[in-house]
């Protein structure tokens, strides 16, 4: 049975109702910020907006006080939801790293087998322009992807955030670029509800002092929801209200709180700047995009794909066999021989030495240097001034040396080269 998106999902991510919403791996916050809004609200509604229904005679004024609480909780509720169960702007992962992006380092080689072999190797980083300006974007591993500009790995959610602000663990989710307009509202909201909150629990603190003639602290002792109300509410505005602040900063200068705590000491340009104006319409007059991830949709089985250009050479069969002593006995008189030999520039001189050593020279090693100076018209990339030796044998494989390595200019391309297209 044909599994969805969803349900074999890499990032840790919670889906409910069939994977139309997403939320964080700490959702169960969630409650936590629920109940620390609507509890407050409920007291307010019972103890306080209540008793203030017939406080305004006119039009029943006192009755708009419990519906603007009622209504304004609703519209902070929503937008919570509107944060905390969407996709924050999650870039789907890869399944195979990016081959336009390989290149042959030559510098770089892994002993597979008692050889050494050569390795494709991907770049840490590269440069995008962002409005006229390099910037240096970085390679996740993760997620097998270059990321694009303001892009970061939440380590909670295990995803790549476009515009990644943070992860708020009140909502239970990274804050990135489809959710961040919403994020602000719901904090900006939450102020605003705080205030309002406060300003009723101390209006009908004054109402009861009125009817009363009496004190403060007796108007108090006859409400102490609204004495709570109160406190909770000021403790409250420390923190939404703090944040919201620091957001509208943060808008106006068009930064994330990842980029400002993490660049703060840089004093780097800030190449996404367009001015104040410019910036507040980009949060809050832009189309929120498409998510990139339709978590509903069936997975597509991928063909198998071939294997990237040989990384690893496999072991050739004279390799395998024998006993490894004589092998390297042999490696090192050859490579002796080959010393001398590469040194004379006279054909003839070499024939005539390699026909002098055949008694000392074991015939399958007169095979393989027959072979290796049969192959120099082959090798038209590597050359030197001076023929010294550019043959070394090393755990059964031909190398070149670094001497010749040094005397010649060797480019690095995308491209593979074989060991053998090399010999």
């Amino acid at each position: 049975m044909a599994k969805r998106v969803y349900e074999v999902w890499k990032g840790s991510n919670k889906f409910i109702l069939g994977g139309r919403f997403i939320f964080g791996p700490d959702a169960r916050s969630l409650l936590v910020t629920l109940l620390l809004i609507i509890v407050p609200i409920i007291i307010f509604c019972v103890f306080v907006a209540r008793h203030l229904r017939h406080e305004f005679p006119s039009y029943n004024a006192g009755y708009a006080i419990l519906v603007v609480a009622i209504v304004f909780t609703i519209y902070v509720l929503m937008l919570l939801f509107l944060t905390s169960a969407r996709d924050p702007g999650i870039i789907p992962r890869n399944l195979h790293p990016p081959e336009e992006e390989f290149r042959y380092d030559s510098s770089v080689s892994v002993d597979v087998g008692g050889r050494q072999t050569p390795s494709f190797q991907l770049p840490r980083t590269k440069e995008v322009m962002v409005n006229g300006l390099p910037v240096r974007v970085k390679y996740c591993d993760t997620c097998m992807l270059y990321r694009p500009p303001r892009c970061s790995h939440c380590s909670i959610c295990n995803n790549c955030v476009e515009r990644f602000d943070h992860h708020c663990p009140w909502v239970g989710q990274c804050i990135g670029l489809r959710n961040y307009r919403f994020f602000f509202l719901f904090v900006s909201s939450s102020t605003l509800l705080c205030i309002y909150v406060f300003s009723i629990s101390a209006l009908y603190i004054k109402v009861l002092m009125d009817d009363d003639h009496g004190t403060v602290w007796k108007a108090m002792k006859e409400s102490p929801a609204s004495v709570i109300l109160m406190a909770y509410c000021f403790i409250s505005l420390w923190f939404v209200g703090g944040l919201t602040g620091f957001h509208l900063y943060l808008i106006g200068t068009n930064q994330t709180t990842y980029e400002n705590f993490r660049y703060r000491a840089d004093s780097r340009i800030n190449v996404h700047n367009r001015g104040s104006l410019n910036n507040f319409l980009e949060v809050f007059c832009s189309k929120v995009k498409p998510s990139k991830n339709n978590f509903r949709a069936f997975v597509q089985e991928e063909a198998q794909r071939p294997p990237p250009p040989a990384i690893i050479r496999n072991p050739e069969p004279d390799d395998l066999g024998g006993d490894p002593r004589t092998k390297v006995e042999d490696d090192l008189d050859i490579g002796e021989d080959l010393l001398k030999i590469s040194q004379r520039r006279n054909i003839e001189e070499i024939d005539e030495d390699i026909r002098s050593r055949g008694s000392n020279v074991p015939p399958h090693n007169i095979l393989e240097t027959d072979s290796v100076l049969g192959s120099d018209h082959r090798a038209p990339t590597i050359r030197s001034d001076v023929r010294h030796s550019s043959w070394g044998r090393r755990s059964g494989s031909w190398e070149i040396s670094s001497e010749v390595l040094a005397n010649t200019n060797v480019t690095e391309g995308r491209s593979h080269v074989s060991p053998k297209e090399a010999r």
